[in-house]
């Protein structure tokens, strides 16, 4: 019958941590010297001692190679993450122009919004409105066509008939001009409005540049160039001008900075179709080709 000091120690034993194949390279020493039977039990210890070990280097390898992967992937993804895309880099670190255009466009913005009086029945002149709609309408390019079409239908001397064909060339050519740049910038105004009939039709659709104020600059311009007018009627043709330029922006439509642009772009009109102007005996070609008058062997 065993002792209750030999139980305790196998139970002792058992529960020990240095028991665990885990840890029997710990527990195990070699043994140096002795017997046969030392040294056999020394040699079947010895090849246990291994045996785990390899099987701790390889549990070793696992978790390290385990831990390096994700460890990689996360440095990856924090280098990435610090990496800031150049829009982000633009807006945190702006230039100083960046910084004098942001500034111009909001003071345009802020301005335009103000000066939008008319924008709604409901804004504060909201009653002018239909006169504001009028006199904005003098400037617009279909009634300036139409106009032109009509009067040389109607003229019989042959310089009229030469500076109405080159004035219906310089509209046509403004209205292409503007409802190009239109097309590329599609600057929207400063109130979200649906454009208009005539607007659809002139193709002035979005806001930059001003088409009123393009027009206008452009007509008043080649009246004051081509006709003979009197001081006060050259006074009342430059504010007729500046007025349609503003009647857009009074009603919503267009930034000042467009009703700018519109009438440097106008005045660059005219001074193009000063450049390529068309002598009489083309606008009399141009007359019979649209009549379907003109006869090449005549």
């Amino acid at each position: 019958m065993p002792s209750g000091y030999n139980v305790r120690s196998r139970v002792r034993e058992r529960n020990s941590v240095l028991s665990r194949p885990e840890f029997m390279s710990l527990n195990h020493q070699p043994s140096r010297g002795g017997g046969g039977g030392g040294r056999g039990g020394g040699g079947s210890g010895t090849s246990e001692s291994r045996g785990s070990s390899r099987r701790l280097g390889q549990i070793k390898h696992q978790t390290s190679q385990q831990s390096e992967e994700p460890t990689e992937s996360g440095s990856k993804d924090r280098r990435e993450s610090n990496k800031m895309p150049e829009e982000d880099c633009m807006q945190l670190n702006p230039s100083f122009k960046g910084i004098a255009m942001n500034s111009l466009l909001a003071i345009d913005i802020c301005l335009s919004k103000r000066m939008g009086v008319c924008a709604y029945t409901s804004s504060s002149w909201g009653g002018c409105r239909s006169m504001v709609a009028l006199l904005a309408l003098t400037g617009h390019g279909i009634t300036w066509i139409i106009g032109t079409i009509i009067c040389l239908t109607r003229s019989n001397t042959l310089a009229g008939q030469e500076v109405l064909v080159n004035l219906l060339l310089a509209l046509l050519l403004d209205v292409l001009t503007v409802s190009g740049v239109q097309r590329l910038v599609k600057r929207r105004g400063p109130w979200e409005m649906t454009p208009g009939f005539l607007d659809c039709i002139a193709m002035d659709v979005y806001s930059f540049p001003a088409a009123h104020a393009s027009r206008a600059a452009m007509v008043s311009k080649f009246l004051l160039s081509h006709l003979v007018l009197a001081v006060p009627l050259r006074i009342l043709l430059v504010l007729w001008a500046f007025l349609v330029g503003m009647s857009r922006v009074v009603l919503g439509r267009h930034h000042l900075t467009d009703m700018v642009c519109g009438f440097a772009l106008g005045l660059l009109h005219f001074s193009l179709m000063e450049t390529v102007w068309l002598s009489s005996s083309t606008c009399q070609t141009l007359i019979s080709i649209s009549t379907l008058s003109w006869s090449p062997f005549s």
